[in-house]
């Protein structure tokens, strides 16, 4: 399979309305990506129920250098992220949401932050040099919170691991393992990399309402398998090793 120098994971579930307004803005940051060598986009619809699936067919199945992946039923951000790493061949892997929460023209800016001493980088909304535009009040204190606890738990020099938008080396795909098929998997596969000894660093940016359509977040349920996964981190902290499952790796 060819190689690229980045591919950019996106899943989707239940993103029609927003489909023309994710075709306009991944048209012009892909020319601006292109500049700095071959892009692979790989586009996971997560069972979705609304069409999204016929219209990322329509609308991205002429494309080149993309790869459009289908769940047959909602498996879950987790399951979703893992389907995407299996097709992405890229030696640096993007993640991002499809609503607009962070926009695809930050994406090099991003990448700028992935340097020779760098192993991931994640967006970092409540970074100092970061911000909030328009989110619900009650969906920032949970998020806060949960990253005040990992600060505690993990690391305290990040201050967000709640965020999807992130650019990775292949390797750290390749070897950290998470087990969350749900929306932890994108803290887990951030704590995990922490854990690993691999080399993390945060991009401050500003973290904004949904564009369209609305949040797919079960927000209790959430924050259930949040409270478990610190459970078990500060068992392991005390000794004890957890079970995990490998993410795929690449093809």
């Amino acid at each position: 399979m060819t190689g690229y120098d980045i591919s950019i994971v996106i899943p989707c579930y239940n993103e029609a309305e927003g489909m023309d307004a994710m075709r306009e803005r991944l048209t012009q940051a892909l020319a601006t990506l292109r500049e700095r060598g071959r892009i692979q986009l790989v586009l996971v619809n997560d069972g979705s129920r609304d069409g999204t699936g016929e219209l990322l067919e329509q609308t991205f199945g002429g494309w080149p250098d993309t790869v459009i992946a289908h769940h047959a039923t909602n498996r879950g951000l987790g399951a979703a992220l893992r389907t995407g790493f299996a097709h992405a061949t890229g030696d640096v892997i993007v993640t991002c949401d499809s609503d607009g929460t962070y926009p695809f023209s930050e994406i090099p800016a991003l990448l700028d932050r992935l340097t020779p001493d760098v192993d991931l980088v994640t967006a970092s909304p409540y970074h100092a040099g970061g911000g909030i535009e328009n989110v619900p009040a009650y969906r920032v204190f949970i998020s806060k919170s949960a990253s005040l606890c990992y600060r505690v738990l993990v690391n305290p020099r990040i201050h967000t691991y709640t965020a999807l938008f992130r650019a990775c080396r292949r390797e750290v795909i390749e070897r950290v393992t998470t087990s969350a098929d749900g929306f932890l998997m994108v803290t887990e596969w951030l704590v995990e990399a922490l854990l690993s000894g691999y080399r993390i660093a945060e991009y401050p940016t500003t973290l904004r309402v949904r564009q369209y359509g609305q949040s797919k977040a079960r927000v209790w349920q959430i924050t259930k398998t949040h409270l478990r996964y610190m459970a078990g981190i500060l068992r392991r902290r005390l000794g004890a090793q957890p079970r995990t499952k490998a993410l795929p790796r690449s093809h």
